[in-house]
This record gives C-alpha cells, structure tokens and sequence, in this order.
C-alpha cells in the first residue's frame, strides 16, 4: 500500500510538470506569435485606412480646386471680354450671365460690375442690388488689392451664405470689379459629395477656422478651432485623431486648396473607419481563445494519457518480469526433470538387464524343475515391461526438457501430439479430464520447429485441464487434411469448460490478457502460441459458447513434395 501511494505521488508530480511544460511551451510562443501579428496587423491596417482616405480626400480637393480655378477663369475671360466690350455693361452681363448658365447649370447666380468707389454701376441676377454700396467691405478692399480674388463665405446684403470671385478689369481708364457670386447650394453639394463609410462628412474651413459650407449640427466648435493650424504648404493630405468632449474619437483628413486660402475637413468615426478591423480584431480574439482552450484541454488531458501508458507500460514491465522468473524457475525445473530422468534412467536400464539375466538363469536345467517356476517368469516379465515404460517416460521427459531451440525439421504432426498427451496425461486425470485423440493416418510432414508446436499443443492442452479443473470434463484433440485451407492441416482442440464471454474472445490473443485469478496466470499463454503459428506461416481461430466449451482450430502449411522425399528416403534406408 505503501508503493502504491508513493508511486500515486509520483505520478501526480509527473503529471503536474507535463502539464506546465505543455503550457509554458505551447502558450509562450503562441501568445508571442500572436501578439506581433496582432500588432504588425493593426499597424498596416491603420496605415491602409490612412492612405486609403488621405487618398480620397484629395481627390475631393483637386476636384473642388477644379472647380474654382474653372469657374476663375470664366470671369476672367469675361473681364477681358469687357476691356474690349461696345455694348452696355448691362446688356454684356445678361448676355453672359446666360451664357454661364447654359454652360454651367447651378454653378453662377448673378454678375455684376463695381467701380473703384465700391458702387455697384451694372448688375445682373435675380436680387435688386444696383448701385449697392461695397466700399467698406473686405472682400472689395481684397480684391482692389488684387488681380483676382474669392471671398469667403458670407451674408452680405442679400442675407444668407454666399461668396464671390472678382477680377480686376480697367474700363475707361479707371479700375473696376468684375463680380460673380457662385451657388452656393451647389457648391455646397459637392463639397459634401464625399461618401466613406456610414459617418463620414466633409466641409471646408477658411484661415480664421470658420466654416464656409453648410453647418452640420455634428461639427465640435471646440475642435474646428485646433484644425487651423494644421496646414501643408505641399498641398498634401494631413491625417490627425482628434477626440470631443464627449469622448468620441473622430479621424480627421485635412486638405489645403491652391487657388484659396481655405482647407478641406474630412471627418470620420473611429469606430466607422476601423469597423472592419475590429470585426477581424473580434475573429482574432475568437480564435485565440479557442486556441487557449485547445491547450489547456491538451494540457490536462494529455499527462494523464502519458501517465496511464506510463503505468500500463510498467504493470506489463512488472509482469514479463513475472514472467521471466518463472520461464527461469521452469529451465530449471527443465533441466532438474533432465538431471533426475537422467539418473532414473541408468538404475531402471540395470534393472531390466538384470530382470533379463534372471530369465536366462531360469532357463538352467536345474532350475526348470522349480516349482514356482511360471510366476518367476510373470515376475520378471512384469519388471521387464515397467522397467521399458519408466524408459518411456524418462526418454519423453529428457526429450521435451532439451527441445528449446527454433530448430526446423520435418515433422509428423500427429507423433508430437501423441508424445503432449502422453505427457500431460496424468495432470488431465487428476483434475478428472479425459482426453481422446482422433488423428488421420498418413498426414503430409510439415517443415516446422519440433519444440515450437510441442510448445503451442502444451498451452491450449493445459488451458483446456485448467478450465475444467472444478467440473472435470473432456478434451478431444483431432487432425486432419483441412478443407478450409488448401494444403493446410488442420489441427482441432475442443473441450467441454466453461466457455469464454463473447466480449473477450476479441482480446484472449492479446498480451497479458487473461482471466484467470492473479498469480495463476500471466497472460502470455496464448499471445506465445498466436506468434509461433504465425511464424509457422499458419494461423489459429477460437469459437466458444458459455456453458458449452471452447474450439482451438491451428492451420499449418505443408509441401507436397516433402512427403513424397521424406517416404522415399525412408524406403532407402530400409532397403
């Protein structure tokens, strides 16, 4: 009891540092691995949206400089047109003011001419702004200053949005304004014209961080304020993460127009703009997760696997070293039964010379005339015949103990199984099991080791006596050509035990199966007889029913010609 709980202790440490070795091992390079893709991931991910909107955005940007720098040169043509003009100021912008519109819907709303005092002498649109005074305002004293100039957003007198283009033109010697005012809802609509993801937007902001597009209720003040100083003198796209005062984070694209002083916002959700990379984020984890689990399912399953193998593999250790002693205790015994057969042997051969002699005396004339003549001689015939049988018996005994070589020689089967139940006779009748042969005359020799299937007959011979050892019964043993097998003999062991359950006959081949009680069988017993008819190039098959009996069925090989050379060679020798 003691080895055993030492040997339980022994196997829980083992189990225990199996267990930690699969986890240190299995999650140290696993969680590593994972935590530098993870992180070279994310890195080229967010690079990848960053590049991808930054490329975007300026797109967006050189499409709307497009378009100033298109509807820039539209009044400036004009005003050059108008340097050279004979008609009326106002009749020359109707004209061209249809003209703008026809060529480009929805993109100028009116058009007008401003002298060097700020009053407006020309105007053509749909609001009644003639002789409007624009002396004091900062988009004239701008564009006086200027050859050309776009104002921004403001109200002016018509009262809501709007900003201008002017271009400086000379009409009678004195400088003038030319003056368009671009739609605003138009240009307002491809500003906003910018489609990423579920929340971005996009409007435009001037230097002093007003915004001169539509004002979306979703624009932070606080945070348009800090975007003014980011501007790139190379025009290219700045990419900022900006978060509000309610702990939204935002991812901001900023463009610098050329022909403008003014900046174009892109603004997206963190959580919009990445959406797909937490999804893959989430499939991540899913996986890492799994794969944790796998681990620590190998991690406390595997150690008790190894430990069961562990232990099987000693019990099978512990009885192959049963069973070592006990193939040692019977060499010995083998070679002790040899030494005594052999001592046996030499008295009982003096015995029956001298019984013999004794017979030849009798045969004297003196002593013919004895009267107890007749039982002198049954005596003596009595010891001649018991002497011959020890002879037998001593010979068969010395004749199994030396056979432990695999020597091949020609066998007859049914010699060998005569001499194993002669041998094993007096054990069947002491445990009340008669034994009856039924063994076909003239069976082919088989070129096999004479020791090996004396060694395969003894086991199922003496698995039969032990099976019937409580109840007795009988073991009929029968050779015969085999129909089944073609040029097979087929050797039959039946006997009328107990049978074997249904659920074992699959494992009774198997090493160290056995249901005998312990310390009375090792499990070997079959396994050895299993191997050597397979060695034979032969094989074995059991039937039994519960309450029946069992049915061994050996099928060995044989050669025709064998036969036929080992008769001849025997009629050699007799002639």
């Amino acid at each position: 009891m003691e080895i055993s709980a030492e040997r339980s202790a022994f196997y829980q440490e083992l189990s225990r540092k199996i267990r930690i070795l699969i986890l240190v091992i299995s999650f140290f390079p696993f969680t590593l691995t994972t935590g530098i893709l993870f992180y070279r991931f994310n890195l080229t991910y967010t690079e990848k949206i960053q590049a991808h909107i930054s490329e975007l955005v300026q797109k967006h940007t050189q499409n709307i400089d497009t378009f100033l720098s298109e509807k820039l040169g539209n009044i400036r043509h004009l005003a050059y047109q108008l340097e050279n003009n004979t008609q009326p100021p106002e009749q020359f912008l109707k004209t061209n003011l249809e003209l703008l519109e026809t060529e480009y819907p929805d993109s100028f709303t009116d058009i007008s001419i401003v002298n060097e005092d700020g009053l407006q002498i020309a105007y053509e649109g749909p609001f009644n702004l003639k002789n409007a005074d624009y002396k004091n305002s900062e988009w004239f004293q701008n564009a006086m200053e200027k050859p050309f100039y776009i104002s921004d957003v403001f109200a002016g007198l018509r009262g809501h949005p709007h900003f201008i283009i002017a271009v400086k033109v000379r009409l009678s010697g004195k400088d003038h304004i030319l003056r368009a005012t671009i739609n605003f809802a138009g240009f307002n609509s491809m500003v906003e014209n910018i489609q990423i993801g579920k929340t971005g937007i996009a409007y435009i902001l001037n230097s002093k961080g007003q915004v001169q597009t539509k004002v979306d209720i979703r624009i932070n003040p606080s945070i348009i304020a800090s975007l003014v100083d980011y501007k790139n003198p190379e025009n290219r796209t700045i990419i900022a993460e900006k978060q509000d005062p309610a702990g939204n984070k935002y991812l901001y694209a900023i463009s610098t127009l050329k022909n403008i002083d003014w900046s174009v916002v892109f603004r997206q959700d963190v959580r919009d703009a990445f959406s797909d990379f937490r999804k893959t984020q989430m499939l991540t984890l899913l996986l890492l997760v799994v794969g944790c689990i796998v681990v620590i399912t190998v991690a406390f399953t595997l150690p008790r696997y190894i430990v069961k193998l562990i232990s099987s593999a000693e019990t099978k250790s512990e009885a192959m070293n049963r069973q070592v002693v006990e193939s040692g205790k019977l060499a010995s015994i083998g070679e002790l039964a040899a030494g005594i057969a052999h001592e046996i042997n030499n008295p009982v051969a003096i015995m029956v010379e001298e019984a013999g002699w004794i017979e030849d005396l009798l045969e004297d004339e003196a002593l013919k005339e004895t009267g107890n003549l007749l039982e002198f001689k049954r005596a003596l015939k009595q010891i001649n015949t018991q002497g011959k049988r020890c002879k037998e018996i001593t010979h068969k005994l010395l004749s199994f103990a030396r056979k432990t070589d695999s020597t091949i020689n020609d066998v007859e089967v049914n010699e060998a199984i005569r001499e194993m139940v002669s041998l094993t006779a007096q054990m069947a009748k002491y445990n009340n099991v008669s034994i009856g042969t039924k063994l076909e005359e003239n069976l082919p020799f088989v070129r096999i080791s004479p020791s090996e299937l004396q060694q395969v007959m003894l086991n199922l011979i003496n698995n039969a006596i032990d099976a019937m050892e409580k109840t007795g019964g009988s073991l009929t043993i029968e050779t015969l050509r085999s129909h089944a097998e073609k040029k097979h003999i087929e050797i039959l062991i039946e006997d009328t035990g107990p049978g074997i359950p249904k659920e074992n006959l699959e494992r009774i081949f198997n090493p160290f199966f056995t249901t005998k009680a312990v310390g009375k069988g090792t499990g070997l017993g079959l396994s050895i007889c299993y191997g050597l008819v397979q060695k034979m190039g032969g094989k074995i098959e059991v039937s039994s029913q519960v309450g029946v009996g069992t049915q061994f069925r050996i099928f060995i090989p044989f050669q025709d010609d064998l036969t036929e050379n080992i008769k001849s060679e025997f009629k050699t020798t007799i002639l």
